[in-house]
């Protein structure tokens, strides 16, 4: 087995749309998924997936891109969650339910009204990679390029909100702007990653790389480093194995995630009891 085997896929377009679009994505959840496992939004991030699927079918109905409806829509999903949770005397948890429940109802009330639309609810659960566009690719890279200026920008904030979000809001930040903004930026990375991996999978890829990058990495900036590594590494070796074995993209991406999580634990804990 030589060079040319890892080469190989790539001899076909809709490998190299596919191939630049899992690297943005390996980058841009785990950069996120940083300040998401220490901020404890993990179901967040798997309510705005799931609440995306109106404005999916309405991308469809209308005629346009799905990147054009969902973008939209999934962020005023999300600032409504936000203001749920700061305006109303519901939890976080109970806010986070109502729009999860019901926009994923939603979704599929309308997708049996306008059944003669091109939809699989398949490749929305669990991503089409293979099936990217090259607009979807340019839209890939417009997200991720503004999740990581964003991050850039604003990452002093979101590390102090991150670990002590009561002395953020003592200190005279505004929380509640920073608070949207990180959740724009959460539905932004998710509707860019939504055909690669599918609503069900992407928690995994938005969270398990940084997950494993936590338990090696005590530094917060290396830790959003390696979790992007991570994250790299799991995309590009799910789509090896979905061209070579004939696997589904997202699971196969998301199952190279956990496998990473995995052996760093097990390499960790090895070396815990080797002391």
């Amino acid at each position: 087995m030589g060079f040319e085997y890892f080469l190989e896929p790539f001899s076909y377009d809709f490998m190299v749309r596919s191939l630049i679009v899992a690297m943005m994505v390996g980058v841009m959840l785990p950069l996120l998924g940083a300040y998401v496992i220490n901020r404890n939004m993990e179901f967040m991030g798997d309510a705005i997936a799931h609440a995306s699927l109106p404005g999916l079918i309405i991308g469809l109905i209308l005629g346009v891109s799905v990147f054009v409806a969902s973008i939209p829509s999934s962020v005023l999903i999300a600032l409504l969650i936000g203001y749920l949770i700061n305006k109303s005397s519901l939890g976080e948890g109970t806010a986070i339910g109502i729009i999860f429940s019901s926009m994923f109802a939603l979704g599929f009330i309308l997708l049996s009204i306008f059944d003669h639309i091109a939809l699989s609810v398949e490749d929305v659960l669990l991503g089409q990679i293979l099936g990217v566009s090259d607009f979807d690719v340019y839209i890939t890279l417009v997200l991720t390029g503004i999740v990581i200026v964003t991050l850039l920008v604003f990452h002093k904030q979101f590390l102090f909100l991150a670990f002590d979000p009561v002395g953020a809001k003592v200190s005279g930040l505004n929380t509640q702007l920073l608070n949207n903004i990180f959740l724009i930026l959460l539905a932004l990375s998710i509707m860019g990653s939504l055909q690669s991996v599918g609503i069900i999978l992407l928690l995994s890829m938005l969270i398990t790389p940084a997950a494993a990058a936590k338990i090696v990495m005590k530094n917060f900036y290396a830790l959003m480093i390696v979790g992007s590594l991570f994250g790299v590494i799991s995309s590009v070796s799910g789509l090896y194995l979905s061209y070579y074995l004939d696997l589904p993209s997202g699971p196969s991406m998301a199952l190279s995630a956990t496998s990473i999580f995995v052996v760093v634990w097990s390499l960790r804990k090895g070396l815990m009891y080797g002391k």
